[in-house]
């Protein structure tokens, strides 16, 4: 166990093998996660999608209800990311969203400053837990418990467990096909131990933040706090795609499109081992002469390369193919730049 935004989370159990056999499983299985530590809040009221569209980043006019929205809440004077979020859109009345756990209490201080008056904001981080099932194997254990499996990516269904609403989101941190499931509280660890029992045939196994992490950089997806902060802005970290850009406001709009015009000085990318060596956040990134032209934001141990690979923020003329130099205990690593996934999942769905 170790403690993550505040919460005690699992870093491998010990009963599935570790994390080379839970981020395994995931890949060729299926895996579940508590990720309950996620924050939760909703935005209800006349206009709440409308307000919450007009403050963050990305354009919730994109989607229609019953899909769900990758976005970013950003700091309206300096344009670094306070947060990035999953937005549940269940009308213009109704918002739901996952903030990460360190953050939720930060975005929702926001929200409830910048509400206009008749919209509520509330932070229900208590009140729901959120298991993730991933893996090629996902669908059939939540047809097991008789869940909706058959709804596009980013998008959610409502069912019952145990008389209980459970939302069903077709979304996850792995790559892979997979559910994130929000179901109330003291409903949790019941749906935890039923996807256990009726994943048993399909050798499910628990993953803790181990091979979560392992499978998210091998996807080349951020994390807060390492690839986006307040220091690294959606520019910086080549996530414009999560940026409404032709909205008339969002929190940071005006200081991110001069960024974006003049071109941010360093960009995220992906480095992959030449030698052996593994990249660690805040290593320094260095071209052939050891002048440095950036630092590594994530990095690990690649299961299914069997390779170091990692995110690095780099000086921005460096791109997909150039060699670069880690300073690994004193001495040059070579690593090449490459644009991520690492991994390519698609042909698994």
């Amino acid at each position: 166990m170790s403690d993550f935004g505040g919460w005690d989370m699992p870093i491998e159990y010990s009963k599935t093998g570790g994390v080379l056999k839970e981020h395994a499983a995931v890949r060729e299985q299926v895996g579940v996660f508590d990720v309950s530590h996620l924050g939760k809040a909703s935005v209800t009221g006349p206009g709440a999608a409308a307000f919450v569209n007009s403050v963050l980043a990305n354009d919730l006019q994109r989607i229609e209800p019953g899909k769900a929205q990758y976005t970013l809440c950003c700091d309206d004077a300096t344009g670094g990311v306070v947060d990035d979020l999953i937005a549940y859109l269940n009308g213009p009345e109704d918002v739901f969203l996952i903030p990460n756990a360190a953050n939720t209490a930060e975005v929702v201080r926001r929200l409830q400053a910048a509400a206009p008056e008749g919209v509520t904001v509330v932070d229900r981080h208590r009140e729901f837990g959120v298991l993730a099932v991933q893996g090629p194997k996902s669908a059939e254990v939540l047809a097991e418990l008789g869940l909706p499996t058959d709804h596009d990516y980013m998008s959610f269904a409502v069912a019952s467990f145990q008389d209980a609403p459970l939302t069903v989101c077709r979304t996850g941190y792995t790559g892979e096909h997979g559910y994130e499931l929000v179901a109330p509280w003291d409903k949790t660890e019941a749906l935890w131990d039923a996807l256990m029992a009726a994943g048993e045939a399909y050798e499910i196994r628990a993953c803790g933040l181990g091979a979560r992490d392992t499978l998210r950089t091998e996807m080349g997806y951020p994390l807060h706090g390492q690839d986006l902060s307040m220091d690294i802005t959606p520019n910086m970290a080549r996530a414009g795609w999560a940026v409404g850009w032709k909205k008339p406001a969002f929190w940071g709009r005006e200081v991110l499109l001069a960024e974006r015009e003049a071109g941010a000085k360093r960009l995220l990318r992906g480095i992959k081992a030449v030698d052996r060596a593994i990249p660690r956040a805040h290593m320094v990134v260095n071209d052939a002469d050891g002048k440095q032209i950036g630092e590594v934001t994530s990095g690990t141990f690649s299961p299914s390369l069997r390779e170091g690979i990692g995110l690095a923020l780099l000086d921005r003329e460096y791109t997909e193919g150039d060699t670069v130099y880690l300073d690994v205990r004193g001495k040059a690593a070579a690593f090449t730049v490459v644009k991520p996934p690492f991994v390519d999942v698609r042909t698994r769905g």
